[in-house]
């Protein structure tokens, strides 16, 4: 893998007040660790202003400002390198069984060409990842990742319970097209069939005589697919391709938008659920079906979790004042001088005039309407927790 050049590989640092999230810029210092994507050159030439790292890749955050890039992926459509979202492929007569054994998601009865959202939980009933999982053949599935190496896990399930599967990661790269004319764009490279796909299922395409798996998900709400790149070579034609084909459509490079994704309730592993988290604790009860779901090695522990009852939960929260200085670290809550949670993602909310956040929130205080008070770096600000997500 080449290494990183440095131009425009930038971190959010700690500082004062930016356009880039209320927080100043460093240089990453290129490594062989940190691997290129397919897409970065052309990423580059887009003018990617800030990054992240995720899953040991760059991921793109901002190209103009976190405000431009919130319009223009809600009014046009984005092409998104998310080749960070890495595949983890498990082939042979164990895949299935293996998959089950690290989700307490029922994954016996579905399709090839289904996607699920799964929480990918240990045997104790905390989170390791929570990926979309999708089934390619009655042999072979991908779990497609949020930032966690749970490869390593199920390479230590396969070998520890001597199962009949091979696991690894393909030369595999995302790229997201999303917006609302995303099915415009997609259907003048790849034809109208695109159409035909439901949301959360996949089909393949051709491109240039190599089949794409073509998912309809992505982490956005605005609508839009995203398409498997098989084979890094391949990933900059079909980049240079919905370029070409969207110029009149306003199409330009993006990525996941902070704003967009709070107001849309969209979990961060890592960042809103961590190893610390039970799935209910994220709100994830209704992905959990630990009655049929017999082979998840977790089973046991999540049943006794189940009967307890989470003691906080992911719960949406506006924060009062001016905006709000970037989420570096968890901000503590209290109601009455009482420890009441965290928040863990936060900014300032263009269509919705004011800050919007994620926390984990005590059961005693997370009802819709409980004001609180969050401890920021640069002070106190009144909060109220919210019933639902913006969107």
């Amino acid at each position: 893998m080449t290494v990183v050049p440095p131009k425009f590989v930038r971190l959010i640092g700690k500082g004062r007040a930016s356009d880039v999230g209320g927080m100043t810029s460093s240089v990453l210092a290129p490594t062989i660790r940190l691997r290129r994507t397919p897409f970065w050159d052309r990423v580059e030439r887009a003018g990617v202003q800030v990054v992240s790292i995720y899953n040991h890749m760059l991921m793109p955050c901002m190209f103009e400002s976190p405000e431009e890039d919130y319009r223009h992926l809600k009014g046009h459509v984005q092409v998104w390198d998310v080749s960070c979202e890495r595949q983890v492929r498990l082939r042979g007569p164990d895949a299935q069984r293996l998959a089950q054994m690290m989700t307490p998601r029922w994954v016996g009865d579905m399709d090839a060409g289904q996607c699920l959202y799964v929480p990918a939980v240990d045997r104790n009933g905390f989170m390791l990842n929570d990926p979309v999982l999708l089934k390619l053949a009655a042999d072979q599935f991908w779990f497609s990742l949020a930032d966690s190496d749970l490869l390593l896990y199920a390479l230590g399930i396969a070998g520890g319970a001597g199962l009949d599967v091979e696991v690894d990661e393909p030369d595999i790269s995302p790229l997201g097209v999303q917006g609302p004319k995303a099915g415009e764009l997609m259907s003048r490279v790849f034809g109208h069939e695109i159409y035909r796909i439901p949301f959360f299922r996949f089909g393949f395409v051709q491109f240039n005589g190599i089949r794409h798996a073509v998912s309809r998900s992505g982490f956005s709400k605005q609508g839009g697919f995203e398409i498997y790149v098989d084979g890094a070579e391949n990933g900059v034609p079909v980049w240079d391709a919905l370029m070409e084909a969207g110029r009149d459509l306003g199409v330009r490079a993006g990525g996941p938008n902070y704003a967009e994704r709070i107001e849309a309730g969209l979990l961060s592993y890592g960042s809103d659920i961590t190893r610390e988290n039970t799935p209910h604790e994220a709100g994830l009860s209704r992905f959990c079906d630990t009655e049929r779901s017999k082979e998840f090695l977790g089973r046991e522990s999540l049943l006794r979790l189940e009967s307890e009852g989470p003691k906080r939960q992911i719960r949406c929260v506006s924060i009062d004042g001016d905006k709000v200085p970037a989420c570096d670290r968890p901000w503590r809550a209290t109601a009455g001088r009482r420890f009441a949670g965290t928040i863990t993602s936060a900014t300032w909310s263009p269509d919705f005039e004011t800050n919007v956040a994620i926390g984990m929130i005590e059961a005693e205080h997370w009802d819709p309407g409980t004001r609180l008070v969050i401890e920021l770096p640069d002070g106190s600000r009144t909060a109220t927790v919210r019933g639902n997500f913006y969107i």
